[in-house]
């Protein structure tokens, strides 16, 4: 089964959920998150981004940044920036990015669901990012940024949603971004079949927030036994077929310093390289290369992966395995400075921008993973290679926190 829980959810009134509403923490920089809450006192990003009100070079990872955060928190449950429900409800969040929607299922995850896998994960963490949100809800004693988790599309589960979002929605917006928000309060009666509903489901699948929601479990580790509700951690979820997955592109710089035609000679040695005619691959097992100026497509031959290895067949690991790798030497892409990463959010123009300017040599555009090889490898028990799926839109941050 997959328990979620209904919970208390703080929340801001509706006339103020589009200005408290903020991107996630992990993909706004300091100095992002300081220009966008500028004369917003309510934004989010006082709580996720506390650094924004120490003075500038603060290091974010401070025991005064901490401490800013529980404040800022606390300040605004003072000023009935956010108010707590009076009963534990569940919630539905929809998004829409210009013809896509998807709309999740706002609510607890379990934390001994998680433990015992039934909750799967297909990422593994880094110690320092784990650390920093571990800190982080046990300084808030709260989940102020939800854990973006799927599941295999259940119809019992779509016909109640669909039923539910019939309803008057508390919060509809458009954020600056475009991305389109809106979310439903269940009554009791919709919450409980919900709940019900989701019983019957077997496992759940962390999607984005893997560093969170590993925190969460450290969290009721070192917790157990005061009382408090962090025996779960905050999520939504959404079915699989309305996820969204983006391309999560790499640009590389070669250490040698090889030009063009070097790099050009070195691909072709190992993929079937010719001219393209758009940067973005137009199906797995080929990429879009970078080189010199021109885009070029660069097919994976039959028989250089294991087709039957979920990880192995990845876009991402025969990009590793095949380019990176090999030809530029990249043998950690979680710690080599030579390779960096770039949300397909961005789009090609940021690859070109990349490599024109000399900071790179290279630009590749992968074919976007799917959220089936996701469940397969998670399945399998194994992890995928880092940066592996790029997922939007994304969730906005303050709509609704659970404090423990």
């Amino acid at each position: 089964m997959a328990e979620i829980r209904p919970f208390c959810a703080l929340r801001p009134p509706p006339d103020l959920a589009a200005r408290v509403a903020s991107p996630p923490y992990d993909v706004v920089s300091t100095n992002e998150a300081r220009a966008l809450a500028e004369g917003n006192e309510v934004s989010f990003l006082h709580v996720t981004r506390p650094e924004i009100d120490l003075p500038e070079g603060t290091d974010e990872h401070a025991d005064e940044v901490y401490a800013a955060a529980r404040k800022n928190l606390e300040a605004m449950v003072e000023e009935q920036w956010l108010r707590r429900d009076a009963e534990p409800l569940l919630y539905l969040y929809a998004q829409t990015m210009g013809d896509h929607t998807q709309i999740g299922v706002v609510g607890c995850a379990s934390v001994a669901e998680y433990d015992r896998d039934l909750i799967k994960k297909h990422e593994k963490t880094r110690a320092d990012k784990e650390d920093d949100r571990t800190r982080h809800i046990a300084e808030l004693s709260a989940h102020d940024e939800p854990v973006f988790l799927t599941y295999r599309a259940d119809a019992r589960i779509d016909g109640i949603v669909a039923s539910a979002r019939l309803a008057k929605p508390v919060y509809e917006f458009v954020a600056p971004d475009g991305i389109g928000h809106t979310f439903w309060a269940l009554g009791r009666d919709a919450t409980r079949e919900l709940a019900r509903a989701f019983d019957a489901v077997p496992c759940l699948y962390v999607a984005d927030g893997h560093h969170r929601s590993a925190a969460a479990s450290r969290v009721h580790r070192e917790r157990r036994g005061d009382g408090g509700e962090h025996d779960a951690f905050l999520a939504v979820v959404f079915p699989h077929d309305q996820m969204k997955i983006l391309a999560y592109n790499r640009v590389v710089r070669d250490p040698q310093g090889r030009g063009a035609d070097a790099l050009l000679a070195a691909l072709g040695e190992r993929l079937d390289l010719t001219p393209a005619e758009s940067p973005a691959p137009g199906a797995a097992k080929s990429f879009g290369v970078y080189v010199g100026g021109t885009w070029y497509r660069a097919a994976v031959r039959p028989g250089t992966f294991d087709a039957r290895d979920p990880v192995a067949s990845l876009d991402c690991s025969i990009c590793q395995d095949q380019i990176l790798g090999p030809i530029f030497g990249v043998k950690d892409p979680r710690r080599d400075a030579h390779v960096d990463f770039v949300g397909g959010i961005r789009g090609h123009r940021e690859l070109e921008r990349r490599v024109d300017s000399g900071e790179m040599s290279a630009a590749i555009h992968l074919y976007p993973t799917s959220v089936e090889e996701l469940m397969a490898v998670s399945d399998a028990g194994l992890l995928m290679p880092p940066k592996s799926t790029w997922f939007e839109p994304k969730l906005r941050s303050g709509l609704f926190v659970h404090a423990f």
